[in-house]
């Protein structure tokens, strides 16, 4: 493996959490600097020089920049994971399946999950339509996902790469977050528990800071929801 010498900024949100369970697969060494988003600090000038959009995941190797958690991942691969355990070569068709749903993730599941969540817990305002509007979008988006799984056992191919690690944290977040039961997409959900049994995924998932448990994280969000519709009905009076 080629030297590292890796720094990742990042928070713990689904978007956070792709990179460093790459990372952790790839038991490449790196350095951690928690950039929570609450702080603002995402938005200071040494760190727009890392990432012009000011937003977490990025990630310096030396000189090397990459800001984004799609392109993180594909330069981590490109230039880390050297025999192909956790990606396809490029120019082989399971490559382009996994350029593929990483796309569709980027693109798709990961915006419509965080605008489901922004308006149903976060909105200074309530909005039933919006509500309902993305949450359907995620629903529909988890039966993508199912679609595909009933054909294959993982996103890309019949191995575990950057395609699975890009949509499992808005499935294993999202879900809960959304109070959507898993069990209505079997496929999906055996995916899911396969993914959650890995060592690496777990550590990923506790970076920077261990993470809620289940029953701390629902609280936390329904104090959210419960907050939102409080303004509903304050302003109706």
């Amino acid at each position: 493996m080629a030297n590292a010498n890796v720094t990742l900024y990042t928070d713990n949100t689904p978007n956070g959490a792709k990179p460093p369970i790459l990372l952790e697969e790839l038991g490449l060494p790196y350095k951690l600097e928690h950039l929570s988003i609450q702080s603002g600090k995402q938005k200071e000038e040494w760190f727009l020089k890392i990432n012009p959009n000011g937003q977490i995941p990025a990630i310096t190797d030396g000189t090397q920049r990459v800001f984004d958690s799609g392109a993180i991942l594909l330069y981590l691969v490109d230039k880390y994971d050297t025999n192909r355990q956790f990606s396809y070569a490029p120019g082989t068709p399971e490559y382009y399946e996994q350029l593929s749903w990483i796309s569709w993730q980027l693109g798709g599941l990961g915006p419509k999950a965080g605008q489901a969540l922004a308006f149903a817990a976060f909105a200074p305002v309530r909005s039933d339509y919006a509500i309902e509007k993305f949450l359907n979008e995620v629903k529909n988006l988890f039966g993508v996902l199912e679609y595909r799984l009933k054909e294959s056992a993982y996103l890309a191919g019949d191995k575990y790469t950057i395609a699975d690690i890009i949509s499992f944290p808005w499935v294993f977040q999202g879900a809960d977050a959304l109070d959507l039961d898993l069990n209505e997409w079997p496929h999906l959900k055996k995916w899911n528990d396969k993914i959650i049994q890995r060592p690496a995924v777990q550590k990923g998932l506790a970076t920077p800071t261990p993470p809620f448990t289940a029953e701390q994280f629902k609280g936390f969000i329904q104090g959210q929801k419960a907050a939102v519709l409080a303004k509903e009905n304050t302003d109706k009076h």
